[in-house]
Formats: C-alpha cells, structure tokens, sequence
C-alpha cells in the first residue's frame, strides 16, 4: 500500500463570483502543496456557490480560458485539484453540475453530477459522471452530492477498481448525520477510503454544517472538521496507518 495525502478543500464560496472563487481557490492549492497533497477536492459548486438561479448564466465549457489559472496552478503546486462548477459541453447544451479535475499533470477531467436533489431540475440536468483518476497509484471515483445518496453510485465505483471515494457536497446540519453515517458505510462496505468535502458556510439559501471529513476503509474516522469555516482537511497514509489534520485557511 503506497504513501498518500488527500484533503478536502472546506471553502466559503462568493456567491456568483467566479473571479474571486478562483483567487480563494488559488488559496486552497498553495496551501495544500506546503502540506504535500495529492489530491484537493473542492465542494459542489464551489466556484460559484450553490446558486442555481444564476447556474445558466455562469455556466461555461470546461475548456473557458478563466479556469486557467487553476490549472496552471495545478500543474505548478503538482496538486490535482477537483473543482466545482456549471458547465455546459455544446454551445447551447444542458448546465450540468461539474467537478473539473486540474490534473498536476496540466491535464483536465470532466465529471458531471449523475443524480440531482428534488427541485435542481428546475436549473441543471443530470449528468453523465466521469472517468475515475489515479492518484499516487490509487484509483479514485468521484461524486458530486446526491450521486452517492444512491448506493448503487458507490458500488458501481468499487467494482471499476475505486480504492477511494471523493465527494464535493453541499450538507446542512440537518442533513449532516445520516449522510455521514451512509458515506461512512460505503468505506466499510466497500473497502473503499471516502473523503468528504463539504461547504464551510452559507451558499444558496442553505447554511452548509461544514464538518468535512476523511474515512479509512475500514469505516474509521481519520479525521473531520471541527464545524464550518474556511480550512484543509487532510488525511496522511504513510506505512498503511493514517493521520489525519485539519488547517485553518485564513488567507484565500
């Protein structure tokens, strides 16, 4: 079993502001790099919070040229970094729900939600998800929210090979127990590592529970976010064992 480090980019998202999500989220990924993350995974929407009034208007190709200076940011810090983002992929196509992937290797991935909440459809259509990526010679499947409230998103990921399961989600309070407790039974379940990376704040309407948080795969908690707020968490698998951090993010 290889040496990993993984984190969960827990963000307060500007609300319809690309220009500065995308300086918040330059952030994130320095910081993250100091501390040798491979992986950063950002919640849904994060680039422009969760507002799905305003989805079609923001949406863009995951090609646009404002995204580049994540990825070349990406390929600097040699982090790949999962960011959240309305995306169409035809001129006049669908606004998905995005996580573009901004490879360390100056590559680009696009996955899209497959399952939407009640009410979305209003704004986005689903999805068609993505490939899964391999990270320090891990194989990782993504989900953006709802996805793995549907237990056979995540099965369908364990049997294509996933060691690890990253999610970029919007939960509130509310919610928080029984999405954590289904999230930390796929990594029981499955086998599977499962990381968590959720709102630090208020987005859409919704007061996110922030609480981000990192399962081994035996369904032990590595590590989570004390509550919201800008911060990394970060989970370490050096020799097989884990150790888990959480950073505050007080300059993005």
């Amino acid at each position: 079993m290889s040496d990993l480090t993984i984190a969960a980019a827990q963000s307060v998202s500007v609300n319809g502001d690309l220009g500065a999500n995308i300086a918040r989220h330059c952030g994130f990924i320095r910081q993250a790099a100091e501390q040798g993350v491979e992986l950063l995974v950002f919640p849904e929407l994060s680039l422009t919070g969760y507002e799905g009034a305003l989805a079609a208007g923001l949406a863009i190709d995951p090609q646009d040229a404002v995204l580049q200076p994540l990825r070349d940011l990406a390929r600097e810090m040699k982090v790949t970094a999962a960011v959240g983002m309305p995306i169409r992929l035809q001129p006049h196509g669908p606004v998905l729900i995005g996580a573009l992937v901004m490879g360390a290797d100056g590559s680009l991935g696009v996955y899209s939600k497959q399952h939407l909440h009640t009410g979305e459809d209003r704004y986005f259509a689903p999805g068609q998800g993505g490939s899964a990526l391999t990270i320090g010679g891990e194989t990782v499947a993504l989900a953006v929210c709802a996805d793995f409230t549907h237990a056979s998103h995540a099965a369908a990921a364990r049997r294509l090979g996933a060691q690890c399961y990253a999610a970029g989600v919007l939960i509130s309070e509310k919610g928080y127990g029984p999405d954590s407790t289904l999230l930390q039974g796929y990594a029981r379940e499955h086998g599977m590592t499962v990381l968590m990376a959720n709102h630090g704040g208020e987005t859409g309407g919704w007061q996110s529970a922030g609480r981000s948080a990192i399962w081994a795969a035996d369904g032990a908690l590595v590590v989570a976010a004390p509550g919201a707020g800008d911060c990394l968490v970060v989970a370490r698998r050096r020799a097989g064992a884990w150790q888990g951090q959480v950073t505050a993010v007080s300059e993005v």
